[in-house]
Parts: C-alpha cells; sequence; structure tokens
C-alpha cells in the first residue's frame, strides 16, 4: 500500500555612501550583532512554538485537523500560519496567502532565485524525517522577494513544517558570502571584482554584498552595494557616529590578519540607516569583507 505524506508548514509572510543627516543611530545598542542573533532566536522559536501546537492538534484529530489549520485564528501566530502539503507536493491546507494553491500541485515550483524549493524539502522529509531549508520567497506583507526559513519534522506519516521569514541576512549567511568571496579572488585574481560589483555576478543576494579595498591605496576596487564608490578614498569615509570604518579595518587586518566591525550604514533595501555588523578577512593585498544589519 502506497503510503501518503503530509507537509504541515507554518509560514511567516511578513553601502550606498551613509548620509550625514542620519545621526538617529545614537541610540544604537553597543553589541547590536548579539542583538540581531536574539532576535532571529526568538522568531524561530516563536515558529517552533506554534510548530509544537499544530503537531499536537495534528496527533489528536488527524485529518480533520486540516480544516482547523484553514480557519482557525489558534493556529496562527501574528504573521505565522499553517499550511499542508502531501509528499507529492499536493497543497491541501492553508491559513495564510498560499490558501490559492490549494488542490494545486506545487513540488516543482520554483522561488525567486528558481530554486525547486518545496521538491527539496520534500525529498528531505521523506528520507531523513527531519530538516530545515531556506529559500526566497514573496512577502506579502511588503510585497518583496525575501529569504526564508522552514524547518520540519517528520510525525509518523506526517511532516510538521514552520517556516518564517528572515528579511535581513544572518550573520552565518554573510561568513558563507565572504569566503565564496575569498575562493573566487584566490582563484581569479582581479577577474573577481567584476564579478562583486555586478548584479548578476552571484554575489549580491538582498543586503548582503561584497566589498574589496586595497590596502596600499585604501582606495575601495570593489563595491556591490555602491559600485560608484569603486575608487574612492577609503581613508577618508567616517559614519555618521564619526568612526572610521575602513582605517579601524585596515588597523585589526595589519595585525590579525582578518576580524569584525560594527558601524552604521544605509540598508540598500531598506534605505534606512541602520546598525551593520562586517566580517573581513586580508587576502593578498586587499582586504575582502561581506557585512550583515543586525536590525
Amino acid at each position: 500500500m502506497k503510503t501518503t505524506f503530509r507537509i504541515v508548514s507554518l509560514c511567516l509572510c511578513s553601502l550606498a555612501f551613509p548620509t550625514a543627516h542620519a545621526a538617529a543611530l545614537a541610540s544604537a545598542a553597543t553589541a547590536p550583532a548579539a542583538q540581531a542573533d536574539l532576535v532571529q532566536r526568538a522568531d524561530e522559536n516563536r515558529s517552533r512554538r506554534l510548530l509544537e501546537k499544530a503537531v499536537t492538534h495534528y496527533r489528536e484529530k488527524g485529518e480533520a485537523a486540516l480544516t482547523d489549520f484553514n480557519r482557525s485564528p489558534a493556529f496562527s501566530d501574528k504573521e505565522l500560519y499553517v499550511y499542508v502539503l502531501t509528499l507529492d507536493g499536493d497543497m491541501l491546507a492553508s491559513g495564510g496567502p498560499s490558501v490559492a494553491l490549494v488542490g494545486r500541485n506545487v513540488a516543482t515550483m520554483k522561488d525567486g532565485s528558481g530554486k525547486e524549493f518545496f521538491r527539496d524539502m520534500l525529498d528531505t522529509a521523506a528520507k531523513t524525517g527531519h530538516g530545515r531549508i531556506e529559500y526566497r520567497w514573496l512577502n506579502r506583507v511588503d510585497n518583496r522577494i525575501e529569504p526564508k526559513v522552514t524547518l520540519f519534522e517528520r510525525v509518523d506519516d506526517r511532516i510538521i513544517a514552520v517556516g518564517y521569514y528572515t528579511p535581513r541576512a544572518t550573520a552565518e549567511q554573510a561568513k558563507g558570502l565572504l569566503e565564496r568571496a575569498v575562493t573566487a579572488l584566490n582563484e581569479k585574481g582581479d577577474a573577481a571584482l567584476d564579478a562583486f560589483n555586478a548584479v548578476d555576478g552571484g554575489f549580491i543576494q538582498d543586503d548582503l554584498y561584497v566589498f574589496v579595498i586595497d590596502i596600499p591605496t585604501r582606495r575601495f576596487v570593489a563595491h556591490g552595494g555602491s559600485p560608484a564608490m569603486v575608487g574612492t578614498d577609503g581613508s577618508a569615509l567616517r559614519d555618521p557616529k564619526g568612526k572610521a570604518v575602513v582605517t579601524d579595518m585596515l588597523n585589526i587586518v595589519g595585525r590579525k590578519g582578518e576580524g569584525e566591525l560594527d558601524y552604521a550604514w544605509r540598508n540598500p533595501l531598506t534605505e534606512k540607516l541602520e546598525s551593520k555588523h562586517s566580517f573581513f578577512r586580508k587576502v593578498g593585498d586587499k582586504i575582502v569583507g561581506v557585512g550583515y544589519y543586525t536590525r
């Protein structure tokens, strides 16, 4: 007899040059990176609590729970809601905007970057019984395609999952992009700089991008967030609070070869001045860096 699995998912729909007019960051925390991590964990914990509630309800009610996931406010938490798929990819229920997909097969549907994320999620759930997947999906709250995380766990012949948006990149994602940039620079040399600057070069995603500083001249030779900064003197750069961003980075790599730095910078997605935490590394005579906005 063919066994049918279902997925219940909780979904959260939800450097250009900084100007001197945005001095409002005076109230920013002393450890923005740590605060961002706390916010990220809070989002995930909230999703897990709703996940546990859905798991318990499905165990008690079986298929009758699908109606509750469609309609009951007890299975939503602000922007989080439940939806249900079969392992073949048929959408069975949804308490959110994806209700338009109920009755359709979404197994081959692609995310904003062309990834068949439903297929990856279904295959992983069937094979391992649990997992985590990252993809990019339309957030109807702000009508933008944004990064999203779905956690899932198999319960008997069902799979319960929770998804939530992460509009700002995480520290792990920033570190991952930095590793890719360092590898590209080591393998391709200065030819990699064009890819760092290009919108379609593979090194710009949402609010993440690569910047590169030439150590002898202290000038930017790549800047995915604002290509107009290429060729400008980084030693003259200050954030709105007066922090000498590039000079501080140069001093740190001079002592350690790599490091991290907090400062204020304009987020190219929100177009607001925000706290930023950058990771950077010395590669030859250059500094390669990637930062994320810490909310």
